[in-house]
C-alpha cells in the first residue's frame, strides 16, 4: 500500500506539471483520498464527441500500479465500448493488457483514443455496436452527437477547464 501511495503522489506531481502540456485532460485527486480521482477529458476533434467534456471516475486499488484502476464515465456517452447506464469502459488496458508502465494520465489518453476509434466487436452498448457493425455510421454518429450535446456540452458561461 505504501508503494501505491508513493506512485500516486508521484503521478499527482506530474499532473500538476503537465496541466499546460495536455490541454485535453484535467485530472484531479480527491482531497481526502489519494485512491479516488476524477478526470475531465475533451471529446476528440472530428468525432461525434467533439466539443463535449466528459467526466471520468477513477477508483485506484491498493495494489496499484500492479493492478489497473477502475475507470468509468460519469457523463452519459453513446459509444459501443461504454455501458450506457453504468459508464463501465471495455478497454484492454483496464483488464488483461494492463502494465505498471501505464499512468492515470496515459489511461485518459487511451480512453480519448478509444472514443475516436470505437471497437464495435466487443460492445458494452449493443445498440451502438450494432449500428457500427451494420455499417450505419451516420446513425451511430447522429446518436453519439445527440448524447454529447445533451450530456457533455458545457452550459453557456460554465467554466470547465482551468
Amino acid at each position: 500500500m505504501q508503494a501505491s501511495r508513493a506512485r500516486l503522489f508521484k503521478e499527482y506531481k506530474e499532473v500538476q506539471r503537465e496541466k499546460v502540456a495536455d490541454p485535453d485532460i484535467q485530472l484531479v485527486c480527491d482531497d481526502s483520498n489519494i485512491f479516488k480521482w476524477t478526470a475531465l477529458i475533451k471529446g476528440p476533434s472530428e468525432t461525434p464527441y467533439d466539443g463535449g467534456v466528459f467526466q471520468l471516475a477513477f477508483s485506484v486499488p491498493e495494489q496499484y500500479p500492479l493492478q489497473p484502476p477502475q475507470v468509468r464515465f460519469l457523463t452519459k456517452i453513446f459509444h459501443p465500448n461504454v455501458h450506457f447506464k453504468t459508464g463501465e469502459i471495455c478497454l484492454d488496458i483496464l483488464k488483461n493488457a494492463w502494465s505498471p508502465a501505464w499512468t492515470l494520465q496515459s489511461v485518459c489518453r487511451a480512453i480519448i483514443a478509444l472514443m475516436a476509434h470505437p471497437e464495435p466487436d466487443s460492445p458494452l452498448n449493443c445498440d451502438s455496436g450494432n449500428l457500427l457493425r451494420s455499417g450505419d455510421i451516420r446513425g451511430y454518429q447522429s446518436m453519439a452527437r445527440m448524447y454529447t450535446r445533451l450530456a457533455a456540452m458545457p452550459k453557456k458561461g460554465e467554466l470547465v477547464f482551468r
